[in-house]
């Protein structure tokens, strides 16, 4: 999500057809097509047209392809520019590609990916989830990518709520707390972060795609909160609270792979 100013109160375009209904097929087919492509584009770009090392990718591929049926999955990552989503796809085994009922959901700023219909449609289609960046944890998008979690399916949360161009300490959002404690399955959170992003696609205009640039991507070790949850909702904490110590913990985790990222990539 790149950053723009734009009114928070712009009406909300809602890209998604009932489900159930003729269009839905329609949309499913046109989106499998659309993730298959950007997903083909992204592994290319990163691994052939760059210099990317991954590491721990099994972490990441054991979540994607082997997790339970009745497991659900959230990735959570630093967000340095506006390629990540896309690229994070890019390591995805090639197997993993062609399987787009598979692919993540995510959360897209509406005042930056929905301003126009015909984007709209295009992030749609690519399963992006209009989100309004200051209306709360409890709003359409959030409800929608909790409800793909309880169907055991995988969502994608950049929690710094904006691209970090910058690179400094930003709290993160409390609706990735929000999505871990209120879903109805088990869920695995998986972390990673990335380094060099935003020089395979440079922040400033022109916003031309770069090539023979390093990449770092360290994925972490699975975590859960499933039995916490029920810990702390037994022992009266609010949902507020809750919230507050699944986002900071899930920080705490980021910033250790962060040390860790830029050690990598330094000895890359």
């Amino acid at each position: 999500m790149c950053n723009r100013s734009n009114s928070k109160d712009m009406p909300l375009y809602w890209p998604f057809p009932a489900e159930k209904s003729f269009m839905r097929s329609v949309w499913s087919c046109s989106s499998g097509i659309t993730l298959t492509t950007v997903a083909l584009i992204s592994k290319v770009w990163l691994t052939k047209l760059n210099y990317a090392k991954i590491y721990k990718a099994e972490n990441f591929h054991k979540a994607v392809e082997r997790r339970s049926p009745e497991t659900a999955l959230v990735t959570v990552s630093n967000h340095h520019s506006c390629i990540d989503d896309p690229i994070i796809s890019g390591c995805l085994r090639w197997r993993s590609i062609f399987r787009p009922f598979k692919f993540r959901w995510t959360l897209a700023a509406h005042d930056i990916c929905y301003t126009k219909k015909w984007h709209g449609i295009f992030f749609g289609l690519g399963r992006c989830v209009p989100v309004v960046r200051g209306g709360g944890v409890y709003q359409r998008g959030v409800d929608y990518v909790l409800e793909k979690l309880n169907n055991g399916e995988w969502v994608h949360i950049f929690p710094e709520g904006r691209v970090n161009m910058e690179k400094t300490f930003i709290r993160l959002k409390w609706g990735v707390g929000r999505l871990v404690a209120d879903c109805q399955r088990n869920v695995i959170v998986l972390p990673l972060y990335h380094i060099g992003m935003d020089d395979i696609l440079p922040n400033q205009k022109p916003y031309i795609p770069q090539i023979k640039n390093r990449v770092t991507v360290l994925f972490g070790n699975p975590m859960e909160f499933d039995v916490n949850v029920k810990n702390w909702k037994n022992s009266g904490w609010s949902a507020e609270k809750i919230r507050k110590e699944i986002t900071d913990t899930i920080q705490e985790e980021l910033e250790r792979l962060r040390l860790e990222a830029y050690k990598l990539h330094a000895e890359s």
